[in-house]
Order: structure tokens, then C-alpha cells, then sequence
């Protein structure tokens, strides 16, 4: 989800929850303690020099039980991070502490934003020659499970 995105839902929300992977709720109590601008300047492992920059927020739960951060005060610090940091409309990452910190995707699904899993892969497929893993159907005839009713191995 990009920056804009985000201030586009918040505007026709009157709360807001963030959800995480597994299906469980940050504290409502939760504080974006930073938005912010990561760049991140990389080679690559075949050798290109790549610039990546997104939006970060991060949440943070206190003791504070009676805090509640409402959409339209979320979207002023956005607007003011915006004037101040020169913010572009990029791609959001959320920083988020359970057991450790995760940093995670952001999308919405109508009614509260989720917490989405970010995944590493290779950029230079081709230069590093990683084989592609061969996607097996196991409806095809010659891919019969071994546990099989028929199989030999149970």
C-alpha cells in the first residue's frame, strides 16, 4: 500500500485496527511512535546497484490503555511528515514488535489495515543461475503420493 493509499482510507474511517499475519489484533491502545523515510542504496548479487526507498511507520504498544489514535490525527502526522521529511508517495513498511520486531506489508480490507509478510528473493535470477523449482501437479499421472491407498509405503 503507498502513502497515499493509506490517507485515502484513513479520511472514511472513524476508528482504526491493524491486523496482524496470524489474525490477531495490535492493542488498540497502540502508538505510531515514527513515520518515516528508509532509502536503502544495494548491490545486488549479479552486480547492480539498485535505490529502493519506502514509508515507514512504527507501532508501538505502552501501558497506556486509555490511548486511542484516531484516523484523522494519523493522517495529520502523515501530512506533517510529508511537508517536513519531503516524503514520496512509496510503498509503506510497518515495524512492529511481538516476540521480536517484524516489518511488515501494509494493506486494507475494508475495515482494518493488515499487517501483510514480507518475503527476501534473489533480483539477479539470471546472473546467479538459481534454478527455478519445478512445480509438480500431484494430479499427474506418475506423481502418485507414496501414502497412496495403493502405495507401497504405508
Amino acid at each position: 500500500m503507498r502513502l497515499s493509499n493509506i490517507k485515502q482510507h484513513l479520511s472514511h474511517l472513524k476508528t482504526m485496527g491493524f491486523q496482524l499475519p496470524d489474525g490477531a489484533m495490535v492493542p488498540r491502545h497502540f502508538h505510531v511512535t515514527e513515520v518515516g523515510k528508509i532509502t536503502k542504496h544495494f548491490i545486488d548479487c549479479g552486480g547492480t546497484v539498485r535505490k529502493e526507498e519506502v514509508v515507514s511507520f512504527q507501532l508501538w504498544e505502552a501501558h497506556d490503555y486509555d490511548h486511542r489514535l484516531h484516523p484523522e490525527k494519523l493522517i495529520r502526522i502523515i501530512e506533517h511528515s510529508e511537508k517536513i521529511l519531503d516524503l514520496p508517495d512509496a510503498e509503506i513498511e510497518v515495524a512492529y514488535q511481538g516476540n521480536t520486531i517484524g516489518t511488515y506489508g501494509l494493506d486494507f480490507d475494508g475495515r482494518n489495515f493488515l499487517l501483510t509478510p514480507k518475503h527476501t528473493d534473489c533480483l539477479a535470477r539470471d546472473a546467479c543461475r538459481v534454478p527455478e523449482k519445478p512445480k509438480v501437479k500431484l494430479s499427474d499421472p506418475g506423481n502418485e503420493p507414496c501414502c497412496a491407498p495403493d502405495g507401497n509405503c504405508c
